[in-house]
């Protein structure tokens, strides 16, 4: 019931975003329009605007990852999926003006935080749902290149009035298109035997590098467990 009461507000929250942004006034006034009661609102959104300007955002996020396993894409190479992905992350906005709403909100210091987190999340999602597998340091590499390449592409989208946003698509594939470039001079400096012996302490160093485990360990104090 909370989720249904939660997804109700934020519904109701597009009517009021582009005129009161990412607001408390909009919190209050989805909540009277959703028929839910503005205490039930507040434990729903404990941060107030703030999350509910995330829900926005983790809606879009959900949204992408459903159409990417939808999508056919196993002809496309695969810097054409990391493309599709945000092109459908993008394409999965309701409304644009709640994304520039947003963008000035997260660009609040005491919200940047949470908005950069968001970004990497997106970038996650991504990377997770095309099937990465990497355990090593190009974990945090590949999101954090392609959180700059997502947030660059959305202020573009903001601005952009070209038909069908096609301008836009032009300059994504522009930006992964340098990203490539990054990737083949790392695999040049790999193959040259002069360079990797230069950078066989960095490298050596970066490899010890793991992500963050996606399950909680359960062997450690404050973990709930079976006993043996």
């Amino acid at each position: 019931m909370s989720e249904d009461a939660k997804g109700r507000i934020l519904d109701a929250a597009m009517m009021h975003v582009p005129f009161d942004g990412w607001s408390e006034t909009t919190l209050v006034a989805a909540a009277r329009d959703a028929d839910v009661s503005e205490a039930e609102a507040r434990a729903l959104f404990p941060r107030g605007a703030l999350d509910l300007a995330l829900a926005f955002h983790r809606a879009g996020d959900a949204a992408m990852v459903e159409r990417l396993k939808r999508e056919p894409l196993d002809h496309l190479k695969f810097r054409e999926k990391i493309a599709a992905a945000v092109r459908f992350r993008l394409e999965a906005v309701p409304d644009k003006e709640a994304v520039r709403r947003g963008t000035t909100f997260f660009s609040l210091p005491h919200h940047a935080a949470d908005g950069a987190r968001a970004i990497w999340e997106t970038a996650d999602h991504i990377w997770t749902a095309l099937g990465d597998t990497s355990d090593d340091i190009n974990w945090y590499t590949k999101r954090a290149t392609l959180s700059a390449v997502y947030a660059s592409t959305v202020l573009y989208w903001l601005g952009d009035d070209s038909v069908d946003h096609m301008a836009t698509w032009a300059f994504l594939d522009r930006r992964i298109a340098d990203v490539m470039q990054i990737e083949k001079a790392k695999a040049a400096v790999n193959r040259n035997p002069l360079l990797r012996t230069m950078f066989a302490g960095p490298n050596w160093l970066a490899s010890k590098v793991r992500p963050p485990s996606r399950m909680p360990r359960m062997d450690l104090p404050g973990s709930w467990g079976r006993g043996r």
